[in-house]
């Protein structure tokens, strides 16, 4: 009987998939597993194809067995998470916007991504080693433990030798598992517009070539593998003989008319064609984990069609949830073929690690969520920092404490954190006004809580560099907060008795409201009291009249100190303008 030291505190999706995949880890092993000391490694898997930037919906190819692998460590027992970089994939196609390329890279399609000039300016070597950088840094402030494996070294190696002459001798029955799918008739064209919709071309470039090859018959019979070429390093290349007996391979290239005869089992210079050489990897590894997007999970796809062939090679195929498309706010929808796509590091700009993995943890791989590049972020970090308050206290709901816990650390341990993360809309919008001061912002900062100041800049990082980062690269310049230099003496001189004395209250009330707090109840407050009511009054002691009043007092307020009808909120606003500022600024 399989020992599952399964959590009994939380019930998400990450524990139900971590026991599954404990239980069927200890299946596989031989004997019987009587302790978790004795369990085999538990070993997940992710795919990633460096032919461009690897963006945030192939993060989630990542973050998915991460998290379960993590949990199972959390639990114990041993995990190899692998990430295999799909560096020997042929190079399609010439990504649109990619800094430092040009058209000329197309003479290189059909090449391994590792024989593809990397980008002009790049310290890199190559093509996949440019793209496999970004990821890697961004993985490493995420957290992920993972052990990377470069498809491009396992076959030059000869690491899968003895697979890829299996495939060959094995290629009828490959090809007889392959046909079956062949001949079904294709979805209808609105229903294929409609899978490319939602998969919203997700995982093109996401885990492995999601061109979903499955080798070339012809005249010769069908072949499983596929030759790069010898002369322009091409995979445009046709087998035209094989002997099993001599493992003698004769190919012709259709790129260049080259052709030679060579020995498979001494050959080093080609790859297993897609939808035989995932399944190959899972026997290979004995991967018991490993998630797939949409494009591979639809029938007669890649990981449909690698069960069955997976067992050709004496393994078994692992548990594979199908994840959805990450969308995103304030960008255009993702696709990795495009140029200007955000990738993980795009986002680690602007938000924590903690809150990018929460995005992540908090919604079955099957759920699609968007993440924020515009003033949502606002609102997320908002309900991120009520989560936490909610977890501190013991007020939050169980599975919402098992995402938390996941967002801020691993099993080996917390991620560094702000020492005061003061609001994320407050800093943005400091951020904003001080327009890179950095003594200003201190100032304002320090002000929020003069019970608690702020001591230095430091105790508010990352997150405030997080959200100047957000104000500088995401919103657009007519957005952007200018404080009058000087006062509106026309505006100022037109006000009529009500708005002067709505003014004055503001006034009167500055010097002894002079915190966030203390001006949030001031600015809210002097529409209350000019209505007969106190400055104390609740929402539901107040006639609806007040909201509106709220409002148009704000507006002249906003057109006073920055000459619009909105800004930052107003109590943030008043700080960074400072005391004597606003008075000269309303008039005073």
């Amino acid at each position: 009987m399989p020992i599952v030291a399964q959590s009994t505190e939380t019930t998400d999706w990450v524990s139900r998939f971590a026991d599954e995949v404990i239980e069927e880890s200890e299946r596989r092993a031989p004997g019987t597993v009587t302790s978790v000391a004795d369990a085999p490694v538990v070993v997940v898997a992710s795919g990633l194809s460096p032919s461009g930037p690897i963006h945030l919906g192939n993060l989630r190819e990542v973050m998915t067995p991460h998290l379960v692998a993590d949990e199972i460590r959390r639990r114990g027992y041993q995990v190899r998470h692998l990430i295999s970089w799909d560096d020997y994939d042929r190079y399609r196609k010439v990504p649109a916007g990619v800094a430092g390329v040009d058209e000329s890279w197309a003479e290189h399609i059909g090449k391994p991504l590792t024989s593809v000039p990397a980008p002009k300016g790049s310290p890199h070597p190559n093509w996949a080693e440019h793209f496999k950088a970004a990821m890697i840094a961004s993985l490493a402030e995420l957290g992920v433990e993972f052990d990377g494996i470069s498809q491009t070294e396992q076959y030059t190696s000869g690491a899968y030798r003895e697979q890829i002459l299996h495939a060959m001798r094995h290629r009828g029955d490959i090809d007889a598992i392959l046909a079956q799918y062949r001949t079904k008739k294709a979805p209808a064209k609105k229903q294929q517009q409609k899978q490319v919709d939602e998969a919203e071309l997700e995982a093109e470039e996401g885990s492995g070539a999601a061109s979903e090859d499955d080798g070339s018959s012809g005249s010769a019979g069908y072949f499983p593998y596929k030759p790069y070429c010898g002369n322009c390093e091409k995979d445009l290349t046709t087998v035209t003989a094989y002997d099993d007996d001599s493992t003698e391979l004769t190919y012709a290239c259709t790129a260049c008319g080259f052709s030679e005869t060579v020995r498979l089992a001494e050959f080093n210079r080609g790859k297993l064609v897609w939808k035989v050489d995932w399944p190959m990897r899972w026997a290979y590894e004995g991967v018991v984990f490993e998630p797939s997007g949409v494009d591979h999970s639809s029938p007669g796809s890649s990981f449909q069609v690698g069960g069955q062939i997976v067992g050709i090679f004496g393994g078994k195929q692992p548990i594979g949830p199908m994840y959805a498309f990450v969308g995103i706010s304030g960008m255009a929808k993702m696709s990795s073929s495009r140029g200007g796509v955000p990738t993980p590091a795009d986002a680690l700009q602007i938000m924590e690690p903690q809150l990018l993995r929460w995005l992540y943890a908090r919604r079955r791989p099957n759920q699609s969520f968007k993440i924020a590049f515009d003033q949502e972020i606002q609102r997320l970090y908002d309900e991120w920092d009520k989560l936490a308050a909610k977890v501190a206290d013991g007020s939050a709901l169980p599975g919402d404490v098992a995402a938390y816990t996941r967002a801020i650390g691993t099993a080996a341990g917390e991620l560094p954190r702000t020492a005061r993360p003061l609001p994320y809309r407050t800093l943005a919008s400091v951020a904003d006004i001080t327009a890179g001061h950095q003594d200003q912002a201190l100032r304002i900062l320090s002000e929020l809580d003069p019970a608690n100041p702020l001591g230095s800049l430091d105790e508010a990082r990352p997150r405030y560099d997080k959200a100047e980062a957000w104000i500088n690269t995401h919103v657009p310049a007519d957005q952007r907060t200018i404080v009058r230099d000087e006062p509106d003496t026309e505006l100022l001189k037109s006000l009529d008795e009500p708005s002067q004395q709505s003014v004055r209250l503001l006034l009167d009330g500055l010097a002894e409201h002079w915190s966030l707090d203390g001006l949030t109840h001031l600015v809210y407050g002097v529409p209350k009291v000019q209505a007969g009511f106190s400055a104390d009054a609740t929402p539901k002691e107040l006639p609806p009249e007040i909201k509106t009043a709220q409002r148009s007092f704000f507006a002249l307020l906003y057109h006073l100190l920055v000459g619009r009808d909105t800004g930052p909120r107003l109590p943030t606003l008043l700080l960074a303008v400072g005391q004597d500022r606003v008075r000269t600024l309303l008039g005073e």
